[in-house]
């Protein structure tokens, strides 16, 4: 399939699922908040992107979005030094960097009085 760029509303199927593809769903806002509610309304968060010229919008976003992975002016890119986290119904704990071996352990402590 080719790249393909789609114009679509926050209620439609394609804004609120997860799509593995060349797809690119836009969606215009007119602020911060409701670019938030836009992005956090669906039950996916494996990642996401900004695109921005202002470093402090850039974290106001990356704290606000619901996803394991924020990019800002860029997308994909992958580095097996940091965990690849899916929230919501997205992905299966952390994958990747030294934190995908948290799933294989089960930590426990014991307070011992003698």
């Amino acid at each position: 399939m080719q790249p393909t760029v789609f114009d679509v509303s926050p209620e439609m199927t394609l804004a609120r699922e997860e799509v593995f593809g060349p797809i690119l769903s836009i969606i215009p806002f007119e602020s911060e908040t409701e670019a938030l509610r836009i992005a956090n309304a669906t039950d996916y968060g494996l990642a996401s992107a900004v695109w921005t010229g202002n470093l402090s919008r850039a974290h106001r976003m990356v704290r606000g979005i619901r996803a394991g992975v924020v990019h800002v002016n860029t997308y994909g890119g992958s580095d097996n030094t940091v965990p690849l986290v899916g929230i919501k119904q997205s992905g299966n704990g952390h994958d990747k960097s030294l934190h995908a071996l948290d799933k294989y352990i089960d930590l426990k402590t014991a307070w011992i009085q003698l």
